[in-house]
């Protein structure tokens, strides 16, 4: 089976990250394996659109670089599903506006999908610390709170239950059999940091084809911006949180068996090992050692917090989720011309729960 072209998709909302945004495209122009495609999608910023149509203007004109608005609702999701509408390759890659992709990137992607049922590769996703160094109490364990590939992951070539969103691919066929990736679930702007949303969409993958393979290949490796703010112990608490909050509507989704099972396993077995190795090191006077162990057993009970409120307010029906199914012309896609219909390029299915 022949390599196959992949379209990358950049979501943005924020002039804040103006930097991070031409490093994350520049990442991606520096492929040994080019994209056919960098989608930058904007999230509701006119200003931020404008400026980004100006930066790329040139390069827009050959189909390198697009510029786009979100056609559906604010939020990562919709800007997900408003690239995938347009684009035009059949693999269509996700990187974060804050990271920047090693030069392998998409070749690693590339030849996973040499597989036919091959549905989703994933990669490694490494921190970029604002301080330059790891707090000494924050736990490899809990690296996801800052959107990076944590302790407990299998190394190499594996196959799991969800990739990360962050650095992500998706065969296009996977949308056309699942829908895209749910509104309503994971982050939405400057709000609350939740998440989720590709755990959801992995599981709704398998459903509708029970021999989908999902990949991790830890050779495809990205490095992603940490911002002070989140080197602290708040921010690592309030995510801790809102993973909570966002676990229980992934739950309500696709049911608590295999919503949760992945984090149960890292609950009962990785989880205990992080709290012994921190307090070894803290009887062995290294730096940071109770910390951690205290970092981890606090993030359990506050994602199990979470994770209860969220689950009592789906009970109730004060959260909703929205499934988009991805449309567009597949001849229009192969001419350059795809264009989604409806809210994030397609059409919601779904509701309240």
């Amino acid at each position: 089976m022949s390599s196959p072209d992949i379209s990358v998709v950049i979501c943005v909302y924020t002039e804040d990250r103006w930097e991070d945004i031409l490093a994350a495209v520049s990442s991606v122009r520096a492929q040994s394996r080019p994209a056919l495609e960098t989608l930058l999608v904007v999230d509701h910023n006119p200003a931020l659109l404008d400026r980004l149509t100006r930066e790329y203007k040139d390069v827009e004109e050959t189909g390198e670089v697009r510029v786009l608005a979100n056609a559906g609702p604010r939020g990562l999701s919709a800007g997900r599903n408003t690239g995938i509408a347009v684009s035009r390759g059949e693999v269509i890659a996700f990187l974060d506006d804050d990271a920047v992709a090693e030069r392998e990137w998409l070749r690693y992607f590339a030849e996973a999908y040499t597989d036919p049922k091959v549905m989703a590769v994933g990669g490694r996703t490494m921190p970029i610390w604002a301080s330059g160094r790891r707090p000494a109490w924050f736990p490899e364990e809990f690296d996801w709170v800052v959107g990076c590939t944590y302790r407990g992951l299998p190394p190499g070539l594996v196959q799991v239950r969800n990739v990360l969103g962050g650095n992500a691919s998706f065969r296009r066929t996977a949308f056309d059999a699942a829908g895209g990736f749910a509104t309503g679930i994971g982050r939405d702007g400057d709000k609350r940091p939740l998440g989720g949303e590709e755990t959801e969409l992995c599981i709704r993958l398998t459903r509708a084809r029970p021999d989908a393979v999902l990949l991790i290949d830890d050779r495809a490796v990205i490095h992603h911006r940490v911002p002070a703010v989140r080197e602290h112990f708040g921010y690592f608490r309030t995510r801790t949180y809102a993973e909570g909050l966002s676990k229980a509507l992934v739950a309500r989704s696709v049911g608590a068996d295999k919503g949760l099972e992945s984090e149960r396993r890292y609950t009962t077995r990785v989880l205990p090992a992080g709290v012994a190795r921190g307090l070894r090191d803290a009887v062995l006077a290294r730096p940071g050692g109770a910390g951690r162990a205290g970092a981890i057993v606090a993030g359990v009970f506050t994602a199990a917090g979470g994770y209860v409120v969220g689950s009592v307010r789906a009970r109730r029906g004060g959260a909703t989720y929205a499934v988009v199914e991805i449309e567009g012309d597949a001849h229009e896609r192969g001419s350059g011309g795809g264009r989604g219909r409806g809210r994030g390029g397609g059409n919601e299915r779904g509701g309240r729960t």
